[in-house]
């Protein structure tokens, strides 16, 4: 057996974190009173270990350069994460959305479905649902209340958030979003499924609001009668195979998905719905 000393700068920081995992499980089995002395003086280690380093970062501020070597060193991934968890780096933007949308992830696996961040540009961050959540009708109410709502409280100063256009993997699509079971009030109870043929489109007024209640197969979606232009009514509009065509600029837009074929970067203004002992309900979203 080698009496040499271990390099800890010849391992990667997966291998670092997999010992600290390794620890924390064989702790885990240990008693009451000596997993609380472990942890407090694993506690006592960490208290020690920022102080020393915040000290040293305050005492090399007036140092020439000390910023950019600063931001080199932590381009390391072992240094980066270990002045993270000290509070001495903050969190990025991008893992601020990432750890908003990792809140959420449970909740939309749940339900087959996934989300990603394709970018942040602020005050707009877009992401992009995958897997059941592509393309289900539920999707509005998922985004409303579950996405959007996730960012903006973990990134406040993002003040658009916008869905990119999915990628056609969905399947398996259900009525119901995953956040709906969580959303007890503002839901309005509109048509029968009967009523509203496969293929057929009504227009209804819930809450002072005009919306287009549009039914393909197993699907029921709902948008505001709106046109994403410049705020004309559609109801005048033609509508053929799923599309409707504002009567005023002649924008075309997919009922099914509210994409707008005219212009791919607008969309029709989406609302949550679900159907409940075949009664259609809607949510407005703001």
């Amino acid at each position: 057996m080698s009496n040499s000393p271990s390099h800890s700068d010849d391992r990667d920081l997966p291998s670092l974190l997999s010992d600290i995992s390794a620890l924390e499980q064989l702790a885990s089995e240990w008693p009451e009173a000596q997993r609380n002395a472990a942890h407090a003086w694993g506690e006592a280690i960490d208290a020690l270990n920022a102080a020393a380093f915040k000290r040293l970062i305050k005492s090399l501020k007036e140092v020439p350069e000390f910023g950019p070597a600063l931001k080199t060193a932590a381009a390391d991934e072992i240094v980066y994460t270990v002045l993270r968890r000290h509070g001495i780096l903050k969190a990025t933007l991008f893992e601020r959305v990432e750890e908003a949308l990792e809140s959420i992830r449970p909740m939309l696996a749940s339900h087959g479905g996934d989300v990603e961040l394709v970018s942040v540009e602020l005050p707009r961050v877009t992401v992009r649902f995958l897997g059941a959540c592509d393309g289900c009708p539920a999707s509005a109410l998922t985004f409303y209340s579950g996405v959007k709502a996730a960012i903006q409280n973990f990134v406040p100063e993002a003040t658009e958030i916008k869905q990119a256009k999915g990628l056609g993997g969905g399947d398996g699509v259900q009525f119901v979003s995953p956040f709906a079971s969580f959303q007890k009030d503002g839901w309005t109870e509109t048509l029968e499924l009967k009523e509203l043929p496969d293929g057929t489109t009504q227009v209804l007024d819930i809450n002072q609001e005009s919306v287009l209640l549009s039914r393909f197969g197993d699907k029921v979606t709902c948008f505001s009668n709106s046109c994403a232009h410049m705020g004309m009514r559609l109801d005048d509009g033609v509508i053929e195979e799923g599309l409707i065509t504002c009567p005023f600029h002649g924008f075309r837009y997919s009922l099914e998905s509210g994409e707008c074929l005219t212009a791919p970067e607008v969309q029709l203004q989406p609302h949550g719905v679900r159907v409940t002992k075949n009664i259609i309900e809607v949510r407005l979203t703001t």
